[in-house]
């Protein structure tokens, strides 16, 4: 199943992809929650409820009269993992390795994104005027869909909801200015996802996944999940160890070699370019960047 949120005649619901259309979840069973992330609380039943829905083809919508949003619009937490992928970690200079003490991670690096990065699959993203460094990474994105505390690893997929295409847009000078991550990775419109979450069922091996990130076209990144230095299970217990995961939780897996910053001129996205993520199985993304971005007060 393809779980999705849409926008439709000015409402914003849950719903489910099949061939051409979206399934509206709740007008089918209204006791479907009509928002994601309810829907996701509602755990195995509620899945299963909106599969048999999903399959009726009853309240059904073009896909091309609808605008998909974020599958989920504001994930409770985006936990990202740095350093995940071996040819990543290979392409950074050993001058910065040596200035920054990095070494091969021996457990996950994690950092964050706020929950407010979260974006559309195919709506544009931000160049601020802040900064010209914006970079792209190529993720496959983990969806909890259990409450949950110190999983073993070798039940780590049952708290597994689906999985989703990401970019862990970055701002690579403000990323630098700290020790930690967090602001240089949680720029508004810097976490796209989706088109939709593909529950697990449909999705026979994780670790076995191509990923490819292409702007305008060229393929810049290419890589397979099964490169993961940590893997899913290994992330999951690792996480749940500190704290309580819950539904709706995004984990981003991390990227593989060919971001922009270390490649030679390091040509970050620029204003008018268009990036796209694809991964086997799941789909793609598409964002083009647009410069700017509102300043406001509410």
């Amino acid at each position: 199943m393809r779980l999705v949120t849409f926008t439709h005649n000015g409402a914003t619901r849950a719903g489910a992809i099949q061939g051409d259309g979206v399934v509206d979840l709740n007008a089918t069973n209204a006791s479907i929650p009509a928002e994601m992330l309810a829907l996701l609380q509602g755990g195995d039943a509620m899945l299963a409820a909106a599969a048999e829905a999903a399959a009726s083809g009853d309240a059904i919508a073009a896909l091309a009269d609808v605008k998909l949003e974020s599958p989920i619009l504001l994930p409770p937490k985006i936990l990202a993992i740095g350093l995940n992928y071996r040819d990543h970690f290979d392409e950074i200079p050993a001058e910065i390795k040596e200035k920054r003490g990095l070494k091969l991670p021996t457990v996950p690096v994690v950092f964050n994104k706020q929950s407010t990065s979260a974006h559309s699959a195919y709506d544009p993203v931000e160049l601020p005027p802040e900064s010209p460094e914006l970079d792209y990474e190529a993720e496959l994105g983990v969806v909890i869909g259990k409450t949950c505390r110190r999983v073993p690893k070798e039940r780590a997929y049952e708290v597994v909801a689906g999985y989703t295409v990401l970019n862990d847009l970055t701002i690579r000078d403000w990323q630098r200015a700290t020790p930690t991550m967090t602001m240089g990775k949680s720029w508004d419109t810097h976490c796209p996802m989706g088109p939709s979450i593909v529950t697990k069922d449909e999705i026979a091996d994780p670790h076995n996944l191509g990923v490819k990130t292409l702007v305008d076209g060229e393929v810049v990144q290419d890589f397979n999940t099964s490169t993961m230095l940590f893997d899913i299970p290994s992330l999951i217990a690792h996480l749940s160890t500190a704290f309580t995961l819950t539904p709706g939780d995004v984990i981003a897996s991390g990227t593989g070699a060919g971001v922009a910053v270390f490649r030679p001129g390091q040509p970050f996205l620029k204003e008018g370019q268009v990036c796209r993520v694809d991964i086997d199985q799941i789909g793609h993304i598409e964002n083009r960047v647009e410069a700017g971005g509102p300043s406001f007060i509410r």
